[in-house]
């Protein structure tokens, strides 16, 4: 009574689709899908606001780099 055989997943798998139906069973992988690439941007989306703080840092001092040479001319 260990683990089950290939036949059994087969014959589960020919239930589920029976139960559910093929178009259904689509249905619910791409909403699957999209939610896991959504998951993907949000956490790629939450790096990137320190990456463009750090980029406006160096810009802001590198303006005042600029305004300093300028000063002293």
């Amino acid at each position: 009574m260990g683990s089950m055989s290939w036949i059994h997943w087969v014959v589960v798998l020919l239930i589920v689709v029976l139960v559910f139906g093929t178009k259904r069973l689509g249905n619910i992988g791409k909403d699957v899908g999209e939610a896991v690439k959504g998951f993907k941007k949000g956490m790629a989306d939450e790096d990137k606001p320190e990456q463009l703080n750090d980029q406006s840092r160096n810009s802001d001092s590198n303006a005042s780099t600029r305004n300093d040479e300028r000063s002293q001319r």
